[in-house]
């Protein structure tokens, strides 16, 4: 399979050496994590199989979090814990996108206008919903931070999984939205955001380096119905530990040339986009966070200072069930122990069980 590391060893020279000290340190980390991942040079394990005698090499992932071939078992981890968190009530997914003028910005401080644009989304959701006439009561916020489109131009905007009500001010009840077609209008939503982003900018002493005029455009925001929330945590949860590239949808690297393949938002054709590898590279790693910058945060009663209000929230809601009429031990079979992981087969005879025989120091050489 065609993988950006292969583009990372093919390119990853000419990009540094075309951009040299303009690349930041997490681009750099980047670059040597994901062309190091599962090879020798992060050293490994030797299994053996107890029915063949084939020896198979297994390589330590590089459990950088914007690789393609990581985290798979942490993203399943992932998923499972929020779908707990998820309360028995309707959803909405709410996307505040960053307007055009203020990307430039928030490419030159990333971690800075990141965190502001979720919060601010947050914020203004949560102080809008708060009146009576739309809900009157304090959400559940699940915000995603996402800096792509699908064919990976840089496009700064923050998902939000919104609970379709809220816990009541005095904590007694549980409110529902009072609108079966909308959650609050996002008309005065988006104002609200607005303004929040331009006291958050002032107070970071970056309001100076906006263009004035963007604050007298309509911004957008939009609020869809989520069902119940599983299916928004499924798309979630596949670029929680990527960038939305997936290996598979690398067509063809040849000479100079990359072609990758994506779904078109609004028609739901396949489109595809062939540029230089170092071009590539570009656009790959400008969706590359800085150190310590958080894609994912809980907000109103998700926020884990208000895990109590959570869980009387999901009392208030759940309807308890009626008592077995038989012992819980003779309706369902005891559940295996999930700590103990499945054997691995021999992807050779298929039959025998590989087990492990040695550990490879890490190395810079060819695999064995």
């Amino acid at each position: 399979m065609r993988e950006v590391a292969e583009i990372i060893r093919l390119h990853g020279a000419t990009y540094l050496a075309r951009f040299a000290e303009r690349i930041l340190p997490s681009h750099r980390r980047a670059l040597r994590d994901l062309e190091a991942c599962r090879t020798p040079a992060l050293g490994g394990h030797v299994h053996q199989c107890d029915h063949c005698g084939r020896q198979v090499y297994a390589y330590h992932s590089c459990r950088n979090r914007h690789c393609p071939k990581c985290h798979r078992d942490q993203t399943d981890r992932w998923l499972t814990a929020q779908r707990a968190r998820l309360l028995p009530c309707a959803y909405y997914l709410l996307t505040f996108t960053l307007p055009d003028q203020l990307r430039p910005l928030a490419r030159s401080h990333q971690k800075t206008v990141y965190g502001l644009l979720m919060k601010s989304a947050a914020a203004a959701l949560l102080t809008l919903a708060r009146d009576p006439r739309y809900v009157g009561g304090r959400l559940g916020c699940l915000a995603v931070l996402h800096t792509w489109t699908r064919a990976l131009v840089y496009h700064p905007h923050v998902h939000l999984l919104v609970t379709a009500g809220g816990l009541s001010a005095d904590g007694t009840a549980w409110v529902a939205a009072k609108s079966r077609n909308y959650l609050v209008p996002v008309h005065a939503l988006s104002q609200i955001f607005r303004a929040k982003i331009c006291a958050a900018l002032n107070r970071a002493g970056l309001l100076d380096q906006v263009p004035p005029g963007v604050w007298s455009l309509p911004w957008v925001v939009h609020c869809p119905h989520a069902g119940r929330g599983q299916k928004v945590l499924d798309y979630l949860g596949r670029y929680i530990f990527r960038v939305a590239l997936a290996n598979s949808s690398l067509e063809r690297i040849q000479d100079d040339q990359v072609t990758f393949r994506y779904r078109d938002n609004r028609t739901q054709r396949l489109r595809r986009v062939t540029l230089s590898g170092v071009e590539f590279l570009q656009r790959f790693l400008q969706h590359v966070l800085p150190r310590g910058c958080m894609k994912v945060r809980y907000y109103g009663i998700w926020s884990p200072t208000c895990r109590r209000q959570l869980d009387h929230a999901r009392t208030l809601l759940t309807v308890p069930p009626p008592p077995p009429t038989e012992p819980a031990s003779i309706l369902q079979p005891p559940a295996p122990d999930a700590a103990d992981p499945p054997p691995m087969r021999c992807p050779q005879c298929r039959t025998g069980i590989l087990i492990r025989v040695g550990v490879l120091a890490p190395q810079r050489m060819r695999a064995p």
